[in-house]
């Protein structure tokens, strides 16, 4: 499993300052800073009607008086016709889960334990997916979309042959010790330096004698998959900037020599065209293997090298944020692996709750009037607070027994919801569990139901972002 460090812990004070049945709208950008190529690496395309209004041409005069007189049609003079791009690959059909971060899944068990309200399964799932600390990334391979794994845990790939090109960069750490140090300054007279405007990157002058090598390592690590060398090589430019030829120069004094790890005794190379070729050599061919299944966390998960795969779990992602209802199942089995309660409530809604929603048959005797008064008003005021209800239980008292009321109102009803017999949601809202069928009577004094509303035996995605 590809893992990250660092784990925020989730607070669930804001699911307390808002409303269960707000819905808020997701970020569905959230993956657009994923780590992959730049944007001038991307080919050239049409990205929206913005960009079309941005190019749309100027008037026919203003174009001719730019361009100058047509060209003859003569045959020698036309424009070179557009390089045709590679179709992009069908998108990938593999399995796709998001499923909670172990440390922040315990971390909102753990808070949702330590008092007796009832949370929105919804808004949960939406939190978790919120930030990728939150969450990892469960992946299935299919026979028509196989993964590849460089390791036991290290880069996800489709493609085999672009998870081999790219392996040294991704697992050089894993094998070698990498020292740089600073050289002598570049000695020579350069006036202009070699730059690949692909990715901005300086080889140096032609004549220099690390030009051809810093040529070819360019090409293998990063575009070999995608055109062949000649068209890599009418990418380069040739810049007099003086100021890239000094960056040139202070680029070209650093040395990195790479160690081995794992030989005895270790070998040592100074560059890193060199240390690839050790690599591929003695490393690589047991090195990348088909996996089945694998699970990458959410943070890697952003920076998933190969583009097939970033863009899957992309819009796997963006589908979850607008409809949780995978991430609603994974949270519901682990709440109840936890030994907490699964609640469905008014409009079908789903919440999480420590304790067992059950009836109280408060219509029979043997019940304070006070209690009686709080079901009453409750029933006839969904999503009340407590402050409210006060106000409605509490009327027409003296002053000398106002406040001994006020108590035993917080304690009858601290009672019941920890009883079960009235539900506090998480944004301190309260209500009366649902009954699924008749009362059964108990043994006890008072006459009970049992559980209002089995939830665990089915578990349907909410009919919309509401609450209590």
């Amino acid at each position: 499993m590809m893992s990250s460090e660092n784990s925020e812990p989730i607070d669930l004070l804001d699911l307390k300052m808002l409303p269960a049945w707000v819905k808020e709208t997701p970020d569905a950008k959230e993956y657009a800073n994923f780590e992959g190529e730049t944007a001038d690496e991307r080919p050239r395309r049409d990205r929206g009607p913005r960009d079309r209004e941005r190019k749309r041409p100027a008037p026919s005069g203003e174009r001719r008086e730019r361009r100058g007189p047509p060209p003859q049609r003569d045959g020698r003079d036309r424009r070179p016709q557009d390089r045709q791009h590679a179709p992009e690959r069908p998108p990938l059909q593999i399995g796709l889960r998001f499923v909670p971060h172990p440390p922040a899944f315990e971390s909102v068990a753990a808070q949702i334990k330590g008092d007796l309200l009832a949370y929105s399964l919804y808004s949960l799932a939406r939190l978790f997916l919120q930030k990728p600390e939150r969450y990892d990334v469960h992946l299935t391979a299919k026979p028509e979309s196989p993964l590849f794994q460089l390791g036991e845990d290290g880069a996800i790939s489709s493609d085999r042959t672009g998870l081999e090109s790219g392996a040294f960069r991704f697992a050089q750490n894993d094998f070698y010790k990498i020292d740089i140090t600073q050289s002598e300054p570049i000695k020579g007279n350069f006036t202009s330096v070699a730059r690949d405007r692909l990715s901005g990157t300086l080889l140096g002058p032609t004549n220099h004698h690390a030009y051809q090598p810093r040529l070819r390592s360019l090409y293998e690590q990063r575009f070999s998959r995608r055109m062949s060398f000649p068209d890599f090589q009418r990418q380069i430019e040739i810049s007099t900037d003086p100021a890239q030829v000094e960056q040139w120069k202070e680029e070209a004094r650093t040395i990195t020599a790479f160690t081995t790890l794992k030989e005895e005794p270790p070998l040592t190379f100074n560059i890193a065209a060199e240390a690839e070729r050790h690599f591929r050599q003695a490393y690589l061919p047991n090195l990348v293997r088909p996996v089945e299944e694998t699970i990458i966390d959410g943070v890697s998960s952003r920076n998933v090298g190969d583009r097939a795969v970033r863009s899957a779990i992309e819009d796997a992602w963006s589908a979850q944020t607008r409809s949780p209802s995978q991430m609603m199942a994974e949270l519901s089995n682990r709440f109840r692996e936890a030994g907490l309660h699964i609640l469905r409530h008014r409009k079908g809604m789903l919440f999480v709750t420590p304790v067992r929603a059950r009836i109280f048959a408060h219509e029979q005797t043997g019940v304070s009037d006070q209690v009686r008064a709080i079901f009453d008003t409750v029933a006839a005021n969904p999503r009340i607070h407590r402050k409210d209800l006060a106000e409605k239980v509490l009327v027409d008292l003296a002053a000398e027994e106002a406040e001994a009321r006020k108590l035993a109102l917080a304690s009858d009803l601290r009672w019941l919801i920890s009883e079960g017999y009235v539900i506090e949601f998480n944004d301190g809202s309260l209500d009366l569990p649902r009954a699924k069928a008749k009362p059964v009577e108990s043994s006890a004094s008072v006459p009970l139901a049992t559980e209002t509303e089995n939830a665990s035996e089915t578990l349907a995605p909410p009919l919309e972002a509401g609450g209590s």
